[in-house]
C-alpha cells in the first residue's frame, strides 16, 4: 500500500472516481430492483398468510444479478458497451437504442455522484486498507437516499447491515469512535429520531418520519459516535429545509411529505469526510 501512496494524488483520486462509477453502475441496480424484490416477497408473504394463491403463471426469477440488464419499456437486453457509466447515456442521448424511450436522469447522477463521492472519500481519509469500511458506507448511503427519495422508503436490508458494520468497524479502525462510542451512538441517535418522531405524532397527529430514518440515523451513530448526533440532526434537518423551501419556490406545496433519508445521508456523509480533516463535532 506504500507503494500505491507514492503514485501521484492526480492518479488515485482518478482511480477512485473510476472505481465508484463502475459502483455506481451497480447501484443503479440496487436502487431499481430492490423495491420490487421487497415488494414482490410482501406480496408473496400476504399471499401465505391469507392462503391464497397467485394468479396467473409463476414469478420469474428476480434478484440483483437476474434478469441482465435490459430496458424496462421494450425488454431488450442490453449490450456491454450500452452499460459503460455515464459514456453509455452520453452516446444514447439519453435514449433506449431499441424504443426510443428516456432513460432516467436518475442513472448518469448516480454514476456520477457515486464517482465525485468516492474520489473525496479516498482524499480525505488517505489510501489505506481501512478505506473499505468509508467507502461502503458511502456507497450505501447514496442507494439508500435514492431508493427513499424515489418510493419513501429506506430498506433494512441496507440500514441493518451498515449499522452492524459500523459497530463492527470501531473495533477494526483505531481512527473510528471507540466501540462504546459507536453504540452509545447507535443507541442514542434511534431514540433520538423516535422520541421526535412520537413528540410530533402527539403534537400534529400525523407521523412526520419512518422508521426507517431510526435505523439509519442508528447506523450514522455507530459509524460517527454518539458525540456527532447533534450536528447530524441538525444539518439533515436544515437541509431537508432548504429543499423543500427550494421545491415551494417551484409551486410544491409545503404541506407534502418529504422523504428524510436523503438528508441525513448528506449530513451524515459529509460528517464522515469532514472528520478525518480534524473538524470536530463534540460536545465534549
Amino acid at each position: 500500500m506504500e507503494t500505491w501512496n507514492q503514485l501521484p494524488e492526480w492518479i488515485i483520486w482518478g482511480g477512485a472516481g473510476l472505481l465508484g462509477l463502475l459502483v455506481g453502475s451497480f447501484l443503479n441496480v440496487v436502487v431499481h430492483r430492490l423495491p420490487a424484490m421487497l415488494e414482490r416477497r410482501w406480496s408473496h408473504e400476504a399471499r401465505d398468510i391469507l392462503g391464497t394463491e397467485s394468479e396467473g403463471a409463476a414469478e420469474t426469477t428476480y434478484h440483483l444479478g437476474w434478469p441482465p440488464s435490459h430496458c424496462p419499456q421494450c425488454q431488450r437486453r442490453l449490450r456491454a458497451w450500452e452499460n459503460i457509466p455515464l459514456l453509455s447515456y452520453l452516446l444514447q442521448r439519453g435514449c433506449c437504442r431499441g424504443c426510443r424511450a428516456r432513460i432516467p436522469a436518475r442513472y448518469p447522477i448516480i454514476e456520477a455522484l457515486t464517482g465525485i463521492a468516492t474520489a473525496t472519500v479516498v482524499a480525505s481519509h488517505g489510501l489505506s486498507p481501512l478505506i473499505i469500511g468509508p467507502l461502503l458506507l458511502t456507497w450505501v448511503l447514496i442507494a439508500a437516499a435514492a431508493i427513499d427519495y424515489e418510493h419513501y422508503l429506506l430498506p433494512d436490508a441496507l440500514t441493518l447491515p451498515v449499522l452492524w458494520l459500523g459497530l463492527i468497524w470501531s473495533i477494526v479502525d483505531p481512527g473510528s469512535p471507540t466501540p462504546t462510542d459507536a453504540i452509545l451512538g447507535a443507541v442514542a441517535g434511534y431514540l433520538a429520531l423516535w422520541a421526535i418522531f412520537h413528540g410530533h405524532r402527539l403534537v400534529t397527529g400525523r407521523e412526520g418520519m419512518g422508521y426507517g430514518d431510526f435505523k439509519l440515523t442508528a447506523a450514522l451513530g455507530a459509524w460517527l459516535g454518539w458525540q456527532a448526533l447533534p450536528a447530524l440532526v441538525l444539518f439533515a434537518a436544515l437541509t431537508g429545509l432548504a429543499v423543500a423551501l427550494l421545491l415551494a419556490v417551484r409551486s410544491r406545496p409545503l404541506g407534502q411529505p418529504l422523504p428524510f433519508g436523503p438528508a441525513l445521508a448528506v449530513a451524515g456523509w459529509l460528517l464522515l469526510v469532514l472528520s478525518p480533516a480534524g473538524v470536530a463535532w463534540q460536545l465534549v
